[in-house]
């Protein structure tokens, strides 16, 4: 089935930039346009459009099978499955597809002319996975990537999808997790990070946060905030988001 629409905040000024942001399993695109909206009041990031796709309803394995918005299917998850055993479990052929869709919204936004280093990926929980693997293959050089309490989905075959050259080699990419995470564990995203490293990628932050769990919290929003200050800046005055 296919995706639905995604829901979309508007650049409020010029639209220079644009973040993409992937939400997790079971959830739809507005459940994040909060987030959007709150920097629309503070008067942030004026000059970017916000996209917060759906993923498509198909049957989750760990949901006895019952459909569910899922960007691919899942057979094991939480805090009793290791890292390996979650990666040999993986669904290539859904995760490939959700990496298809996504490349097209980011073409999309390109042939509207909004330059790669002005557009950002990311998405929490499976929206992260699935984010940081696009990320990291993406023919264009992006302006950033970052992925909230998920990991690197086929990180055991990564380097076989990365072009030529590899494009987002020196692209950011922030990587943030709660200690107490029982959904994704903790070290699925250190270890990720490490696999990122490993391969090359020059600029990554991974940032943990103590006590929280399976969710986001205040100081990793404002943590993703001054991310996105950093990768797509204002360009209508020479300031940074942070000064509007």
């Amino acid at each position: 089935m296919a995706p639905r629409a995604p829901f979309v905040v508007p650049a409020l000024k010029k639209h220079t930039a644009t973040v993409i942001m992937a939400h997790g399993l079971g959830d739809s695109g507005a459940g994040w346009m909060g987030l959007a909206q709150n920097w629309r009041r503070r008067g942030l990031f004026e000059e970017v459009a916000f996209i917060f796709p759906n993923a498509p309803t198909i049957p989750i394995t760990v949901n006895f099978g019952m459909s569910m918005p899922g960007w691919y299917d899942i057979a094991k998850l939480g805090r009793d499955v290791d890292f390996e055993e979650a990666v040999r479990a993986q669904d290539e052929p859904g995760i490939l597809r959700s990496c298809d869709y996504l490349n097209t919204l980011i073409k999309e936004q390109i042939d509207e002319g909004i330059k790669p280093s002005r557009i950002v990926l990311g998405g929490f929980s499976q929206g992260a996975s699935i984010s940081l693997f696009t990320g990291a293959t993406n023919k264009e050089k992006l302006g950033g990537v970052f992925g909230l309490s998920g990991y690197l989905v086929l990180s055991d075959r990564v380097k076989n999808y990365i072009p030529e050259g590899w494009p987002n080699k020196k692209t950011p990419f922030f990587i943030g997790h709660g200690t107490e995470d029982a959904v994704v564990p903790y070290e699925f995203g250190t270890t990720s990070a490490k696999v990122l490293k490993d391969l090359g990628l020059e600029d990554i932050q991974f940032k943990s946060y103590s006590d929280l769990g399976h969710s986001a919290d205040p100081l990793e929003i404002e943590d993703l905030e001054k991310f996105l200050q950093q990768t797509i800046p204002s360009e209508g005055d020479g300031q940074t988001s942070a000064g509007l």
